[in-house]
Parts: structure tokens; sequence; C-alpha cells
């Protein structure tokens, strides 16, 4: 008499992995694409125009430069979910979880810390001093605006019953001082830094049921390997050989023309 098999249990579907939010710099994308327009205007009228060595000086030239400004402009980029941090960098992609970051730094350039010690520079956010700056005035000048309305000498918006805040309650106030009601002026790096600092405060609360910790920080584990296996998930980091390899033949093909030139 046989004994009845009992089916194995279906696997459980995993949960879909919640959508990127992906920062950029519009400036990096805006002249990147200003300078390979110029780059590709030269270097194409060379080749077609050119005479004896110039066209292949140019194609070399072409095959080192385009692959480093795209590097440095278009390539950069973060990508954050709830699970990950991808950091997409001139010439590694990093990808770190979340329960392996310790902090996100924001000082001269902006750092994502992970347990080991291990820092990662986030190209895509620079830190904008002048950005922070002008936040900072825009903020002292709301702050002036305020002060002056409370005092009733408010220049924004004069008109019928001294302003059109005053006229049926439309069009109330300037610019800054709705800044300031929304809150502090931050430059937008900041703010940047910002969401992820909530990405990371929000996967704290999941790990800890809620309780305990300073958002945006974790104490760092006792391990040196910055991509070590750990119960929390791996780091991983590669080269971006789409990129290294040909600004590095376009180097030695140059550097062959112009030694037997």
């Amino acid at each position: 008499m046989s004994t009845p098999e009992h089916p194995s249990p279906a696997p459980r579907p995993t949960a879909p992995e919640s959508p990127d939010r992906a920062y950029r710099s519009p400036a990096a994308l805006a002249g990147g694409v200003l300078l390979l327009g110029i780059i590709g205007w030269l270097g194409i009228d060379a080749i077609v125009k050119g005479h004896g060595r110039t066209p292949w000086l140019a194609l070399a030239t072409l095959l080192l430069v385009v692959p480093l400004v795209v590097a440095f402009t278009l390539r950069p980029a973060v990508f954050a979910n709830e699970e990950r941090l991808r950091i997409r960098n001139p010439f590694r992609v990093v990808v770190v979880p979340w329960s392996r970051v310790v902090s996100l730094r924001s000082s001269f350039s902006n750092e994502v810390v992970i347990d080991s010690g291990a820092k990662y520079q986030l190209w895509a956010v620079p830190v904008s001093l002048r950005g922070r700056k002008k936040a900072s005035r825009r903020q002292a000048r709301a702050a002036a605006e305020a002060s002056r309305a409370a005092q009733g000498g408010g220049r924004g918006g004069r008109g019928f019953g001294g302003g059109f805040s005053g006229f049926g309650g439309g069009f109330g106030g300037t610019s800054d001082e709705a800044s300031a009601a929304d809150g502090p002026a931050r430059a937008e790096t900041d703010k940047v830094m910002d969401d992820l600092r909530e990405l990371l405060a929000a996967q704290e609360s999941r790990a800890t049921g809620g309780t305990g910790g300073t958002p945006g920080t974790r104490p760092a584990a006792a391990t040196t390997d910055p991509t070590a296996v750990t119960p929390h998930g791996e780091v991983t980091a590669r080269w971006a050989y789409e990129i290294v390899a040909p600004a590095l033949a376009g180097a030695v093909v140059l550097a062959i023309l112009l030694a037997t030139g």
C-alpha cells in the first residue's frame, strides 16, 4: 500500500520591486549635449575635409573624447527605490542595499557611507554652494517680506483693499512668502539628499518595526570588506567597460599616430 504523496507547496511570489526615482544634474545634461554637438561638428568636419593624417587623428580624438564627455555629463545618475540605491558614476556602477547604508553625507560632495566604512560619491548630485547661497538669500527675503507684512507694511501685490490678498482672499502674497510658508528654502541638490534620507529612514523604520534609531543614520558594523555578503545584502560594484574600453582604444591610437608622425 503506497502512501499518498503530498505535493510540495508552491513557491511564494516575490513582491514586485518598487519603481526607481531617478536623479540627474540638468546642467550636466545640457552641457554634455552642447559639448557633444561641438565635438561632433569639428570632428566630422576634420574627417570629411581633412587631408593626410588629419582624418585619422580626428577619428582617434573622437574615440577618446566622446566617451569621456558622456561619462562626466550624460552618464552620472542616481536611481533609488525602497530596497536599494544604484549609483551610476562616470566609470563605475555601485548598487547598495539601504540596509547597508550608514549615512548620507553632504559637505563639499554628497556621499553614501556603508557599514564597512566605504564611501561612494554621488556624481549626479553635486554640491552647489551657489545654490545654497541663492536659497539662503531667498529665505532671507521671504522672512523680511513676512516681517513687513506682519507689521502692516507688506509690499506684495498692492491693489484693491490693500492688495490682491485682501480682495476676496485671492492671489495671496508673493512667491517668497509662499516659499516661506512651505518651509525653509533649500538648494535643489539638498532637496535630493533629503529625499534619499527619507528613503533610508523608511527602510530603517521597516527593519526595526518603527522603533529606535535616528533617521538617516545607523551604527557601523565591524567588517572591513566593502563588498562582503552579509545578512543585510550585498554591495556590488562594476566598472563601466563601455566607457573605459573605447576611451583607452582612442588614447592608444592617438598616441601611436602622434609618435609615428
